[in-house]
């Protein structure tokens, strides 16, 4: 762990991943121990279609915060799982609605007391340390800094002073 502090914010993004993938895998470990088939990477459209029932890729897409490519794979792989649907439209047969299944509507709810418990589990964990508490404002704040001017652009303009 020294390693990665003492590099600050060089390291910043390597820290975030670590970090990532141990809840991730930790996350993924639960629903396993609990007899369900479920990946968290999953998690994002189960919970959207768990708040809204029919809703297309793009607008997924558009509420998750990720590219289209990235929903329509998942979606591919949740249907190849009989988890969710792909139907047309019903204001626009052009347009394809991606709804759970009867399987999927089963899956989310043995899912829903384990997101319970991780939440739970998050802020328990939140609160252990000094200023951890404010750990989602100060992400908040780094995202929208990120989305006025991403860090590439941020690196190209010191590259360019050098």
């Amino acid at each position: 762990m020294s390693f990665y502090t003492n590099l600050g914010f060089l390291a910043f993004g390597s820290r975030l991943r670590r970090i990532s993938e141990t809840f991730i895998a930790d996350v993924n470990s639960v629903y396993k121990e609990a007899g369900l088939e479920f990946d968290a990477s999953w998690f994002p459209i189960f919970y959207i279609l768990s708040e809204k029932e029919r809703l297309s890729i793009r607008e997924i897409s558009e509420i998750a915060g990720v590219s289209h490519s990235a929903v329509s794979q998942l979606v591919t792989a949740l249907q190849y799982k009989e988890l969710i649907a792909i139907s047309p439209s019903e204001e626009d047969g052009r347009k394809k609605e991606i709804t759970l299944t009867k399987k999927g509507k089963n899956l989310l709810s043995q899912i829903k007391p384990v997101w319970n418990s991780i939440e739970k589990a998050m802020i328990q964990l939140s609160e252990e340390e000094k200023h951890c508490n404010k750990l989602l404002e100060q992400l908040g704040g780094l995202e929208t800094a990120l989305q006025k001017q991403p860090l590439k652009q941020r690196i190209e303009q010191i590259l360019k002073k050098q």
